[in-house]
């Protein structure tokens, strides 16, 4: 049985908009770039053609797997949960005990991470440590720097 990928609403949307990207730009401009590598020759030598076929293989390989993503993707409001612990889709602020400063995760699917706008993947030590958990509770959490404590002070599902 194939695993299901947990996604946000906002993560299935984008995951939509870059398959139809590739459907209906990439896979066509690339075509047109092999075709005109194929028009300069001997494709022996022709180092437009490997890498005009090297993007094509990407490319390919890229719908196949936004493809079975969306087929086995799980897609979660978190505006629809009811709990009070940290799970998927929760928005939770943390106190670093140690330094004294506040930080604020929302835990999501693979595809949709970026630390920039303080979104983690459901995978990630951090997520994994705080699943689970409740407001106020302390989480140590093993990080590549050592070992963090954080007491968890909000908790949202927007």
């Amino acid at each position: 049985m194939r695993q299901t990928i947990p996604m946000t609403r906002e993560g299935q949307i984008r995951l939509k908009e870059e398959l139809k990207n590739l459907i209906r730009v990439e896979r066509p401009k690339v075509v047109q770039d092999i075709a005109e590598a194929r028009s300069h020759g001997d494709l022996s030598e022709n180092a437009e053609y490997d890498a005009a076929k090297e993007r094509q293989a990407w490319v390919e390989g890229r719908i196949q797997e936004i493809n079975d993503k969306l087929a086995r993707a799980q897609v979660i409001d978190p505006a629809e949960l009811d709990t009070d612990k940290v799970v998927f889709g929760a928005k939770v602020t943390l106190f670093d005990v140690d330094s004294g400063n506040e930080v604020t995760y929302m835990i999501v699917g693979e595809d949709e991470a970026d630390l920039k706008h303080g979104k983690i993947s459901i995978n990630s030590p951090v997520a994994k440590a705080l699943i689970g958990h409740r407001l106020d509770e302390e989480v140590t959490i093993k990080i590549p720097s050592g070992l963090k404590t954080y007491e968890i002070i909000d908790i949202k599902y927007e």
